[in-house]
């Protein structure tokens, strides 16, 4: 009877044991899946899960709410999702067929005409996707949607799989934040720190949800975040500071993949100094990439040369930017009349030191980082450098009190190079912060606009990419590997390259 007694208690110990671990299943039979992250927020622009709104879509399509028409495979190409097929119709149409088993979350068929509502919608309220799509009309008949562009449009399908393309139900509304989609969960509750999602009981993917509850919390000190996870508050993160990664060896799982994400700094052609292609050429020269990458990124980061990593048929082993050189740099400065005269460590010219405001936001742990050590490495040039890390960055943007402005960016969300040029490179794009405006790049963007074929796309973005190099119109710093951490009963979490589909039918707890 005794050794009966022992037993029991001991299968008392080890059910309070595993009631204990977050995410277990609950008294109630739910598993619940508690996941941090540093990208989303209201600094991000991703707050809520309306695809229309500012960046929101990537929240849609990260945590599982929404689905594009079509979406990238691991290496970046073009796959049917919510489409089953299309027909390139002419230059100027696309034909596509919606899959016939796809529903919205609220158990309304996807149909042509709802395809249609949602990217009429679409393009009257976002900022970016009327200059992308280029759409003068779309008709519907059935599961068929016919698009119809103003003009030629090669990377439409691209553009349409940029997480503003999830397809919502526009008739359902977006109420305290919430958008009705397609995806494997839905959200029932949007903060700006936090999204609580359920499974989606009108799933229409072969895969079903296999998690009852997520919580997605925002976690943007990068400390915070490392001492939830060691302290099992949470199943899983992403965005731990590099420095952290060395900490979840036995008893973790780590799950990483190359990015186009990249931290660049963005010159302010407005700032007269700036004007002076010398002055931007030696400040370029003085970034050092290199110990960047090996020593506050800690490896988990390569040296950029432009704005694509070397894995994309267009990425930076085809161009060439100048290198860290302090002399040079110096030269350059001398030769553009900024030399030292008063001997207080810093270049002047008509009496005046050479002095900038950078400006960057925290919540990229890693970009105050690169802000010291440019500050620490434009010192030694005799440049004056001014740090104003701060969230609340875009009231500095607007109101133009910056001279260097950096942020990471994904430069290939879209798997094609020209959604980076049209975002932030060319006159008018949308977050263009330096007012950069080449004439050679604008001609060189209207061909690659009217250009077809994944080959000629590519040498053309080559060129574009090298042109910005060439008037150092921005510094590309150090391309980012996704890392995500997890619990070692964790299944079906794997980082992606193109920095979307984290929450996925697949993900799982044993």
């Amino acid at each position: 009877m005794k050794k009966f007694f022992l037993i029991i208690c001991a299968i008392c110990l080890l059910m309070t044991g595993c009631g204990s671990d977050s995410g277990q299943s609950t008294s109630s039979g739910e598993k619940t899946f508690t996941y941090g992250t540093v990208a989303y927020g209201v600094a991000m622009e991703n707050v809520g899960t309306d695809p229309h709104e500012s960046y929101s879509g990537w929240s849609t399509l990260r945590y599982g709410i929404g689905e594009t028409l079509f979406k990238f495979n691991e290496h970046m190409e073009l796959e049917p999702w919510l489409a089953e097929n299309f027909e390139q119709v002419d230059d100027f149409t696309v034909k596509i067929k919606i899959n016939d088993a796809a529903k919205f979350s609220n158990g309304k068929k996807v149909d042509g005409a709802a395809v249609k509502k949602c990217l009429e919608h679409l393009i009257a309220n976002h900022d970016r996707a009327p200059k992308d799509l280029k759409i003068s009309s779309i008709d519907a008949d059935g599961q068929f949607v016919t698009i119809k562009s103003a003009e030629k449009v090669p990377a439409l399908l691209n553009y349409l799989s940029d997480p503003y393309g999830c397809i919502v139900d526009v008739e359902a509304g977006v109420h305290d934040g919430i958008a009705v989609g397609t995806g494997a969960y839905r959200a029932v509750k949007v903060t700006d720190t936090q999204i609580d999602l359920v499974a989606n009981e009108n799933y229409w993917g072969t895969v079903k949800p296999k998690l009852d509850k997520i919580i997605v919390k925002s976690i943007t000190d990068g400390d915070t975040l490392t001492m939830a996870m060691q302290n099992g508050e949470l199943d899983a993160v992403q965005g731990l500071p590099y420095s952290s990664l060395k900490l979840f060896g036995d008893g973790y799982k780590i799950s990483q993949a190359d990015t186009s994400r990249v931290y660049q700094i963005a010159f302010n052609f407005k700032t007269p100094a700036l004007q002076d292609v010398n002055v931007r050429r030696a400040i370029s020269m003085a970034i050092d990439k290199e110990n960047f990458c090996k020593i506050l990124l800690d490896g988990n980061g390569s040296p950029a040369i432009g704005a694509f990593p070397a894995n994309l048929t267009f990425g930076g082993d085809k161009v060439h930017a100048a290198t860290y050189d302090l002399d040079g740099a110096k030269k350059l400065l001398a030769d553009a009349g900024w030399i030292d005269t008063d001997g207080d460590g810093y270049v002047d010219k008509d009496g005046k030191n050479l002095e900038l405001r950078y400006l960057t936001y925290t919540s990229r742990q890693e970009l105050p980082l690169l802000a010291e050590a440019a500050q620490a490495s434009l010192k030694k040039i005799g440049v004056k450098v001014n740090v104003n890390a701060t969230d609340n960055y875009k009231t500095f943007l607007k109101n133009g009190d910056y001279d260097l402005f950096s942020k990471a960016i994904v430069t290939a969300p879209t798997g094609d190079g020209e959604y980076y040029f049209t975002s932030h490179i060319l006159p008018g794009a949308v977050d263009n912060a330096g007012f950069y405006d080449s004439a050679e790049l604008v001609a060189l963007e209207n061909e690659l606009h009217n250009t077809f074929g994944a080959a000629n796309r590519s040498e053309l973005v080559v060129k574009m990419s090298q042109q910005i190099l060439d008037d150092c119109a921005l510094i590309y710093a150090s391309h980012l590997k996704m890392s995500f951490v997890m619990k070692p009963n964790v299944e079906g979490f794997t980082a992606h390259p193109s920095d979307y589909y984290e929450i996925r039918p697949e993900l799982d707890k044993r």
